[in-house]
């Protein structure tokens, strides 16, 4: 059986490093992008078939820099089967306050627009190829509905998910398959500055485990972990009046201001 050939960015560290641990422990040939080079070698040399694996030492927000990394991959690899646009920021934010606006445009840049930056270079090879792949974005629990405090996380992980979906749709007749994970809590550096009660906190090796049989499935859609995937549905179906009730105390993630992001996965 082929090796699978794997892209993931944000790949340092969080979810990103476990998917990367879980796809090499598959005997799948990697991708690694994210801004640590130094970080994503020391992550290779522990990874089965280290010789195999190429990283790139990459800011998502440099797309050109991305289409390179990736047209890079392409001619090692051969091709690619799965690719994963992981990098993201989350940091609390307040309207309110002028400083956090300019927050808010890097938390889009990183976790939107490079998920499409990410994925165009790589549409054109998987159309041509025999066995078409995988487009994997990372959403989240918060994009089903608002966080208080968390502004622009929730509405760049509402845009990934609904930007997914369109993308599902004009992928679907080139046998494209577009998956959206949305994680619960998962712990991670991402999750670790939360200075509240997480429910159903997964370890990050659990979470890749399950994220890897979703995507090899070709689901459209996924929750993990699954208690939050109930959670999800629940919110759905909330009237505003509720939520807003049941929301509008929860506890707020700190802002950048008062304590730095956590660093893009």
């Amino acid at each position: 059986m082929t090796p699978l050939r794997v892209f993931i960015t944000g790949a340092s560290s969080g979810l990103g490093a476990a998917l990367a641990r879980e796809y090499a422990a598959q005997g799948a040939t990697l991708g690694l992008l994210a801004r640590r080079g130094d970080t994503l070698a020391a992550l290779i040399a522990t990874l089965p078939n280290a010789e195999r694996h190429r990283h790139y030492a990459v800011d998502v927000r440099d797309h050109a820099a991305i289409a390179a990394a990736a047209q890079s991959f392409l001619a090692h690899a051969n091709g690619v089967d799965v690719v994963i646009a992981n990098a993201g920021i989350s940091v609390g934010t307040l309207t309110e306050h002028a400083e956090d606006i300019p927050v808010f445009t890097e938390v889009i840049a990183t976790n939107v627009v490079a998920t499409a930056a990410t994925f165009a270079p790589f549409i054109g090879a998987m159309r041509a190829q025999r066995t078409p792949g995988r487009l994997v974005g990372i959403g989240s629990v918060a994009g089903i509905r608002g966080l208080p405090g968390a502004e622009a996380y929730s509405a760049s992980k509402a845009a990934v998910i609904s930007y997914c979906e369109s993308l599902r749709l004009e992928m679907k007749p080139h046998g494209i398959r577009v998956v959206t994970l949305c994680p619960g809590y998962i712990d991670t550096p991402m999750t670790q500055v939360n200075p509240y009660p997480m429910p159903f906190l997964m370890a990050p090796d659990k979470f890749a485990a399950r994220a890897a049989q979703v995507i090899a499935a070709g689901d459209s859609y996924a929750v993990i972990p699954w208690q939050m995937g109930v959670v999800a549905k629940v919110l759905r179906l909330l009237p505003n009046a509720v939520y807003d009730w049941a929301f509008s105390k929860a506890p707020h993630k700190p802002r950048k201001a008062a304590s730095p992001a956590a660093p893009p996965q």
